[in-house]
């Protein structure tokens, strides 16, 4: 899933683009708040961690003008401001969650699944299908109760998957999800990724389908008659 950071501090933003790249997202770290609206408008995003003192366009007109646009992305605001007046205006102006700070990581990262959940309508963290099973919370895909082993990108690649389950995921929907702007991070590597999914997958109840000239698709196989 990509998530766009927007702080102005560039220690802080880099330790949480770290910390999110680590828990297997793509990430975008900006640092001001016109450049910010501008990726918001031209970019697809599953999460936004939002600043609220950004230098310029503060985070509240960030936030205002992304909900004006009728953009529905999740925003989580992360900020120094904890008075009463200033959640209850960040919240109102269309934030999703509000955490102040100092904070923890760990309970960053779980507000973050959260929000990231509630965008795709997945109530449970363990998401399933045929003999599937992904925690991801964990990160931790089962086949038929076993362990499988798979690389961040794999696990990510396969995640968008089920997440749609029964839909097509074109090549370049992966693409803007799993690949920050500094990513090397191509069409033809999503085909790899897929082709590597479908080995590991043999014999799990699905399969992805190529769907030509748009993408792929995970389904269920038919039952046998």
């Amino acid at each position: 899933m990509r998530v766009l950071v927007i702080e102005d501090d560039v220690t802080l933003g880099g330790a949480l683009s770290e910390f999110l790249s680590d828990q297997g997202y793509a990430v975008d770290l900006l640092t001001s708040g016109e450049r910010a609206s501008g990726a918001l408008s031209s970019q697809t995003y599953d999460l936004v961690l939002l600043d609220l003192n950004l230098p310029g366009e503060d985070g509240l007109t960030v936030l205002r003008r992304l909900r004006a646009n009728e953009n529905s992305v999740p925003v989580l605001i992360l900020t120094a401001r904890d008075a009463l007046e200033d959640r209850v205006a960040g919240l109102d102006a269309g934030a999703d969650d509000y955490v102040t700070k100092p904070f923890e990581l760990p309970e960053l990262a779980a507000r973050v699944r959260a929000l990231i959940r509630r965008r795709a309508g997945q109530v449970s963290p363990v998401m399933e299908a045929g003999s599937l099973s992904f925690d991801t919370v964990g990160r931790e895909l089962r086949v038929n109760g076993e362990r499988v082993a798979l690389s961040v990108r794999e696990l990510s690649v396969l995640e968008m998957l089920m997440t749609r389950l029964g839909r097509v995921v074109t090549k370049r929907q992966i693409v803007n999800s799993l690949s920050a702007w500094d990513a090397d991070f191509s069409e033809n590597a999503v085909e790899v990724y897929v082709y590597r999914l479908r080995k590991r997958l043999e014999g799990a109840g699905v399969n992805i389908q190529t769907v030509r000239g748009f993408g792929y698709l995970l389904e269920l196989d038919a039952p046998a008659a």
